[in-house]
């Protein structure tokens, strides 16, 4: 059997594993919801994103699409293969004929697939109730490109951030503590206008978050325009830099889990 049909099936395994858990899976799916409700019914009004006055209820449809693939490729990924590593499962998948690599990449695929439903059923929720728009042409490519260069990202920062969980008890409070404290401070949770302490903007700009909201944000508003004396323009351009910023950061959790990715539990 080929490398591709192992880690095939292996996806199939983990995604009838996953669902097998109906609990999980519902907070799983619930947890972006349930905040996108809260917030736009606590902080109602406008935003000023860009010169672009915008519904902040739009503004949070976007930041819990983010939170949904964040939540899906970091958080879960990071949790669960701690405890995966700890119970020994990680172990004796190493003796089985499947390879490291192949199982690692279901995981990570498994987690994209979550992450993209996610965001189709926060986009959809906001299309019903929140009129929010849905981007077509070269933004929703874009938008398309910033979720798949943001998945890979951050499952790889995931794995990379459990050579320093120490044991399975302990990853929720590191995964969680790491990651929090950048939602807030990239707007993901509370809106960061231009009157924000420079500190913010400065401390947000050093990791993902913030450059992996920004590049969605700019994608999924992409055909909102203004009018130029050369005629419509983008009203929030799409910056690559982001992008880049995104993947550099995925890149160098890559190799951090290929040094120190462990398979074995820890003494």
């Amino acid at each position: 059997m080929s490398n591709i049909a192992l880690t095939a099936g292996q996806v199939r395994y983990t995604n009838k594993a996953f669902w097998r858990n109906p609990a999980s899976a519902f907070f799983t799916f619930a947890f972006p919801l349930m905040f996108l409700v809260i917030f736009t019914s606590l902080i109602r009004g406008d935003i000023d994103i860009g010169g672009v006055k915008l519904d902040l209820a739009t503004y949070f449809v976007v930041a819990e699409a983010a939170f949904g693939i964040i939540s899906a490729c970091y958080t879960n990924i990071a949790i669960s293969v701690s405890f995966q590593r700890d119970q020994g499962i990680l172990k004796r998948t190493r003796g089985t004929p499947l390879p490291g690599w192949s199982y690692l990449s279901a995981r990570v695929i498994h987690s994209m697939i979550i992450g993209s439903i996610l965001v189709v059923i926060t986009v959809v929720f906001g299309i019903i109730f929140y009129s929010a728009d849905v981007p077509t042409g070269v933004p929703l490519l874009q938008f398309l490109l910033t979720l798949v260069v943001g998945s890979l990202s951050f499952a790889a920062l995931a794995l990379a951030l459990t050579a320093v969980i120490p044991n399975a008890d302990a990853s929720p409070a590191i995964v969680n503590a790491s990651i929090l404290p950048l939602l807030f401070l990239s707007g993901i949770f509370i809106p960061i206008g231009a009157d924000a302490p420079g500190w913010i903007t400065g401390v947000s700009n050093l990791f993902p978050v913030r450059p992996f909201f920004d590049a969605m944000a700019n994608s999924f508003l992409g055909n909102i325009t203004v009018q130029t004396p050369v005629g419509p323009v983008r009203a929030l351009p799409y910056d690559w830099v982001d992008l880049l910023i995104v993947a550099a950061w995925g890149l160098a959790g890559l190799g951090v889990a290929a040094r120190f990715f462990s398979w074995e539990p820890r003494k």
